[in-house]
């Protein structure tokens, strides 16, 4: 795909500009898992279509509470990056009385319709700053996989979309005291038109006994124009927390 060889040739530069000034005193090895309770909005469509398709009115997709887990390994060898590991799942259903237009087919009725959208991100970054502030600099390299299926009483289609994606990666922190950090946390990358993002704003603190927890809000976007002959702005949002293990 045109647009997706772009994006990794932006990417990969960006990486090779990104500076390589500070690494952690020691091996650290985190895993944790969490909830976050997302709102879904937005819509989609064919760039045939007539008008879009909204998840709310016409797909009746509401709240839902997904989960995330994720691995992070910090160490003290220089050059080589940190690395995370970060995996999200989420699952949207509706059914309801609608009509609409969607990739040539006309959906009228009782329409039912589920979607999963999993994203794994592998994150490797250096810690330019590490200490009262911190900030992180890197890339991610993300696995999206989107499966759905919409049914009607006299249509169906399904499809499913598998792409690794690059994303340039950013975290600015600080710890007010020791084990307490408060950071904002951004993946991003935009080429014509089209952009992914993946925010989060958090809490985290880690207990003298090796265990954590942490608490605050995520927003997951996707700005597409004309990709796969597919328009999109959906975006996914919420408060999230969770609990993880520090050695």
């Amino acid at each position: 795909m045109e647009f997706i060889m772009k994006l990794k040739h932006l990417a990969c530069f960006a990486a090779l500009t990104t500076p390589l000034i500070a690494n952690a005193d020691f091996l650290s090895v985190t895993a944790g898992a969490g909830i976050w309770d997302e709102s879904p909005s937005g819509n989609f469509q064919k760039i045939t279509d007539p008008v879009a398709v909204d998840v709310e009115n016409n797909l009746f997709w509401d709240n839902e509470t997904q989960g995330y887990v994720f691995v992070t390994i910090e160490h003290f060898v220089p050059i080589i990056p940190n690395f995370r590991l970060i995996h999200t799942k989420l699952d949207h259903d509706g059914s309801g009385t609608t009509t609409f237009d969607f990739d040539g087919d006309t959906f009228t009725g009782d329409v039912s319709n589920n979607i999963s959208i999993e994203t794994t991100d592998l994150i490797a970054y250096y810690e330019v700053l590490d200490n009262v502030v911190s900030l992180d600099l890197g890339l991610v390299i993300r696995n999206l996989k989107i499966n759905y299926t919409i049914t009607s009483a006299g249509s169906t289609t399904s499809d499913s979309i598998d792409e690794t994606i690059p994303m340039l990666y950013a975290l600015i922190g600080a710890s007010p005291w020791p084990d307490l950090i408060i950071s904002g946390e951004l993946s991003y990358i935009a080429f014509e038109g089209s952009s992914i993002s993946d925010f989060t704003a958090k809490v985290a603190y880690t207990t003298n006994f090796f265990v954590g927890f942490e608490a605050g809000y995520r927003k997951q976007t996707f700005e597409l124009d004309d990709v796969s002959d597919t328009d999109a702005d959906l975006s996914f949002d919420g408060v999230f927390a969770g609990a993880y293990i520090k050695f």
